[in-house]
């Protein structure tokens, strides 16, 4: 499966509750790899030998022409209505990925819709000529007028995040193989219980079935947070408990929940390093130390037979009937990079 190297950012979520085209003219790109796109700022070029019959044309957005010494493609609008003498000339840039794909600098695009329109064309067919296959295009919220015309040209909505719109492009004439967007929620769950067996349990506001039930607190998992880190965190938003990771115990696997979205919850036993309880008003009803005896009798965990299980595995880590995965800093080969990889090591 073929990926891109720039970010894309797995979605918050919460926890267990609640695209042929006319050919081009030969393009040229400077020696940084960069197509050189511009206007003329005349409706009528300058430039000796040039005037708009013979240029060709590129569609809604003006007429296209090279510009020998200047060595690229020039973009000759037809709503320019201020002439004066030159080029104001823009740049396309874009990088190749290591997958024969190519990913547009977002910060570089031209800041016309016509000068915008023709350089990515332009770069289409440069593209197709050279046997690009994917490309990447994220346009900035402050650019979103370039969003319908690239749509035009044939890119496909990918993602959405605050600030941007991420669009891609398949050139290949096979299916496409480029990642989809994304596809799961991440939550987690705090399993808190002290020396006197007594677990940190919550009652969260909200109107669903679990509303008036003593659960362990769960939620969203933030960007670039460990699973065990945002467990912690959880737990410490919403009931002010201080907590240290002890072991994942488990995960939840669903399909076609919010958003019709898949979604995995994992859940962490965390050892309390405090004991004083204030609880975050804007999301829960209270909290307590409740005797696990009484947190696992209600009848919430009777009936449900998935969360009971979750329980029970709780209980059998907090008594050294299960191991549990542990976290463990290494680092890959793959990408050079550090990071946690969580398996059980009681065998050694």
């Amino acid at each position: 499966m073929l990926s891109m190297t720039a970010t894309i950012n797995a979605w918050q979520c919460s926890g267990f509750h609640c695209k042929q085209y006319a050919r081009m003219p030969e393009i040229s790109l400077t020696s940084r790899g960069f197509l050189k796109v511009g206007t003329l700022d005349s409706k009528t070029p300058t430039t000796a030998g040039l005037n708009s019959s013979a240029l060709p044309y590129v569609g809604d957005y003006g007429y296209a022409s090279r510009n020998m010494n200047r060595g690229g493609i020039h973009v000759v609008s037809p709503d320019i209505s201020s002439p004066s003498p030159g080029f104001a000339v823009g740049f396309l840039e874009a990088f190749d990925d290591e997958y024969d794909g190519v990913i547009i600098d977002p910060n570089k695009l031209p800041s016309s819709a016509n000068a915008f329109a023709s350089a990515l064309r332009a770069a289409l067919s440069k593209w197709k000529l050279k046997g690009r296959k994917g490309i990447w295009l994220k346009i900035l919220s402050e650019q979103v007028d370039l969003v319908p015309i690239a749509i035009k040209e044939g890119f496909q909505y990918h993602h959405a995040e605050p600030g941007y719109v991420m669009l891609t492009y398949w050139i290949p004439d096979y299916p496409c193989m480029l990642p989809t967007s994304p596809s799961h929620q991440i939550g987690v769950g705090g399993f808190v219980i002290n020396d006197k067996k007594e677990v940190l349990a919550v009652k969260e506001k909200c109107p669903c079935s679990c509303s008036n039930v003593w659960k362990m607190p769960t939620g969203y998992i933030n960007k670039s947070e460990d699973i065990f880190c945002g467990a912690m965190r959880e737990v410490k938003e919403e009931t002010g408990v201080d907590t240290s990771f002890l072991k994942m115990v488990a995960f939840r696997h669903a399909h076609m929940l919010a958003f019709d979205k898949s979604d995995i919850l994992f859940v962490c036993m965390l050892r309390p390093l405090s004991y004083e309880i204030a609880i975050d008003e804007k999301e829960i009803q209270a909290a307590m130390w409740m005797p696990l005896d009484e947190f696992v009798g209600q009848p919430f965990y009777e009936e449900d037979h998935m969360s009971r299980k979750v329980i029970e595995a709780c209980v059998a880590a907090y008594e050294d009937r299960y191991s549990g995965f542990t976290a463990h800093q290494l680092t890959s080969k793959l990408d050079g990079q550090s990071s946690l990889l969580y398996y059980d090591c009681s065998s050694g």
